[in-house]
């Protein structure tokens, strides 16, 4: 009888469709600071994704509530650290609400102008860094220039570079320089007629397009299910801008200069479109603040307060368009000297739970494209 040999043969794990988890951060150049994505993937397609949040917390809305009024603006400007201006600017406006406060006319311009100015800066921030993330190095350093040129009229007239806490309630820590609004004039002009470069250079380069268009198309409903707001909503066709909409400081008479830009496509490209075109549009508005507050007389820039500021009992909600998105602000008084309940609705936090929404059904390689055109800072998120 002739022996007869028998061979086992085994099928492995690799036979079958299995989930690989992969953990982008907390520490990772894409990230704007330490932001955590657990991904789930199916080969190179990414089926779940969770933004993880909590590294950077700080605990700031529970310090509001050992602070003073005036102590606050400080914590309040810190969270995204690109638009320290308008976030101190959100707290002032509701504590000036609950005290039922007029500021002067000469700060309500000054303040609208020196908003426009950060929000430039803000998106100058990501103009560059946003390229950079796609392998494109040139253009950071083009925005890095024109931030200086805006940097130095802020840091003339505040004093600090990014934490400005030139806001106070009751208006402003005090008058513009001598000079200042001419200096500030041509620096506003000289960063326009720099624009163009972001144009060609950028939307012009056909693999930046390619890596862009058609990927993370966000839907407005998605954008609204989220509250998701600010150049990304509106990239959406979400067309909504606080600043047309419910208009505060001196927004109600920029009506004719003040252009709300939206897109319908909802992708990565239209994020960066959007961005651009808001950016030109803030230095339109800051000449035409630099134009009225040419035309204004001389005048007081802040209230008289007392020693001890004390809201009154009660509460109110004050929210602002801020760079990124909507910024809000609901405080609670006891009527003490520190507010009882401060709690604060940032952009960043809404806008990057859409990430839940977005990347699945991506690829891994397009994860880097999504993830810049959300417009991000981390502090924002970990408040």
């Amino acid at each position: 009888m002739t022996p007869t040999t028998e061979t086992m043969v085994g099928v492995g794990g690799a036979a079958e469709s299995t989930d690989m988890v992969l953990n982008i951060g907390p520490q990772h150049p894409s990230t704007h600071g330490v932001l955590r994505l657990k991904l789930v993937l199916d080969g190179e397609r990414i089926q779940r994704a969770e933004p993880v949040i909590g590294y950077m917390h700080r605990g700031a809305e529970k310090l509001f509530e050992a602070r003073d009024y005036r102590q606050i603006i400080m914590l309040a400007n810190r969270h995204d650290w690109l638009s320290a201006f308008s976030n101190e600017l959100g707290v002032v406006l509701a504590v000036e609400r609950m005290l039922g406060m007029e500021v002067p006319v000469r700060a309500v311009w000054t303040r609208t102008l020196l908003a426009e100015l950060n929000r430039v800066l803000n998106h100058l921030m990501f103009l560059g860094s946003y390229p950079l993330e796609l392998g494109g190095i040139t253009p950071v350093f083009y925005a890095f220039r024109e931030r200086e040129v805006l940097q130095n009229v802020m840091e003339e007239v505040s004093g600090g570079r990014m934490h400005y806490m030139f806001n106070r309630v009751g208006g402003l820590k005090e008058d513009l320089p001598a000079g200042w609004t001419a200096r500030a004039r041509a620096a506003v002009t000289g960063v326009r007629s720099r624009m163009d470069r972001f144009d060609d250079l950028v939307l012009g380069n056909e693999i930046f397009r390619g890596r862009t268009r058609a990927v993370g198309t966000l839907a407005p409903q998605t954008a609204q299910s989220y509250g998701v707001s600010g150049p990304i909503a509106r990239a959406s066709g979400v067309d909504f801008d606080l600043r047309r909409d419910e208009p505060y400081l001196a927004y109600g008479d920029l009506q004719d200069v003040l252009k709300v830009v939206t897109r319908a496509e909802g992708d990565c490209l239209a994020r960066f479109e959007c961005l651009l075109d808001q950016t030109h549009n803030a230095l339109d508005l800051a000449d035409a603040c630099l134009d009225r507050l040419a035309d204004l007389p001389p005048g007081p820039v802040n209230q008289r307060l007392p020693k001890v500021l004390k809201a009154p009992e009660g509460h109110t909600y004050a929210w602002t368009e801020n760079p990124l998105g909507i910024n809000g602000y609901y405080l609670v008084s006891k009527g003490e000297k520190t507010p009882y309940r401060l709690k604060l609705r940032s952009a960043s936090y809404n806008n990057i739970q859409a990430l839940t929404e977005l990347l699945p059904g991506t690829l891994v390689a397009d994860m880097v494209a999504i993830l810049g055109s959300m417009f991000f800072v981390v502090g924002d998120i970990d408040k």
